[in-house]
């Protein structure tokens, strides 16, 4: 089974700058498609960034683009992302998510098998 628990979410202004991080455990991590979704109050779980096995493939939701960074470090068995000029918009509850049965980076939630129990982020105009 595996488990992924995410860590750095916090209270922070508009304009700065968090770093979340995911720990995966239970299965080989180098294997795993990884991505980073997240569901503010009354709306959907969206895809925010995806990262491939070897991390040389990214993709980010287009809200995010310029702003967010997604990385990987399969010897630590970590993916974090770095997110900077935040904007009020951008609070929600972020969740890591892992796949293990394609090498594809899907924005869809339900292609993802694993989850994270969440870390919040608010943003403060």
């Amino acid at each position: 089974q595996v488990q992924l628990v995410e860590s750095g979410g916090g209270l922070v202004q508009a304009g700065g700058s968090l770093r979340l991080s995911c720990a995966a455990s239970g299965r080989t991590f180098s294997n795993s498609i990884m991505g980073w979704f997240r569901q503010a109050p009354g709306k959907e779980r969206e895809f925010v960034a995806g990262i491939s096995r070897s991390g040389s493939n990214t993709y980010y939701a287009d809200s995010v683009k310029g702003r967010f960074t997604i990385s990987r470090d399969n010897a630590k068995n970590m993916v974090s992302l770095q997110m900077n000029s935040l904007k009020p918009e951008d609070t929600a509850v972020y969740y890591c998510a892992a796949r293990y049965d394609s090498s594809l980076i899907l924005q869809r939630a339900s292609a993802y098998s694993y989850w994270g129990q969440g870390t919040q982020v608010t943003v403060s105009s």
